[in-house]
């Protein structure tokens, strides 16, 4: 005999953000297990690898949810808005700090002098502590616009309504960041890296 309840249709976000403004609380907690971790991984890399401020600005966006879950349009895409949402905390951070966020510098107690050359032997966590260093070191609307594509594997076109500029300026974000990243990440780990 088939069971009917295993039959259903996983709902989609947009079903969920309908059934959250309906007042259900499984679907908060649905969309919560769906996307706490990526909001988390994301504010944490955009916030100076801060782990305090990335749960902080997660539990805000949550918050933002419950509070007004009229404020999305269920026939727009969630994530897109969401983003959206998350990179408007982000920017009111940087302005409320009236600076731009800590540029992570490579030069730190375990880089080795350039002058020794590249190091070929460097383990994989030592390797990703110097990418994730060097993402830290893009200007944020860079580091926005890459993570958004190589973290969260948006496309171009989400990513420009996302943070509202046209798809042209995504992709030259998209193409600097990659330059300096290269840049960056060569002079540390060699031109092979």
């Amino acid at each position: 005999m088939p069971d009917h309840k295993q039959s259903k249709a996983i709902p989609t976000d947009e079903e969920l953000m309908q059934r959250i403004q309906q007042g259900q609380e499984s679907a908060f907690n649905t969309l919560y297990d769906r996307y706490s971790q990526r909001m988390y991984r994301y504010f944490y890399r955009m916030l100076g690898q801060s782990a305090e401020m990335a749960h902080d600005f997660t539990q805000e966006l949550f918050i933002k949810i419950i509070e007004q879950p009229e404020a999305f349009d269920t026939q727009r895409r969630f994530s897109t808005w969401f983003y959206a949402v998350a990179g408007n905390l982000i920017k009111n951070e940087y302005r409320r700090k009236a600076k731009q966020p800590p540029q992570a510098p490579l030069d730190d107690a375990h880089h080795t002098p350039a002058s020794m050359g590249a190091l070929p032997d460097l383990d994989a966590e030592v390797r990703q502590a110097y990418i994730e260093k060097a993402v830290q070191a893009l200007r944020p609307h860079h580091r926005a616009c890459f993570l958004l594509r190589y973290q969260e594997g948006l496309a171009v076109q989400e990513i420009s309504e996302i943070i509202d500029c046209p798809p042209g300026t995504v992709k030259s974000r998209l193409h600097y960041s990659l330059k300096k990243l290269n840049e960056l990440l060569s002079c540390v780990l060699g031109p092979n890296a």
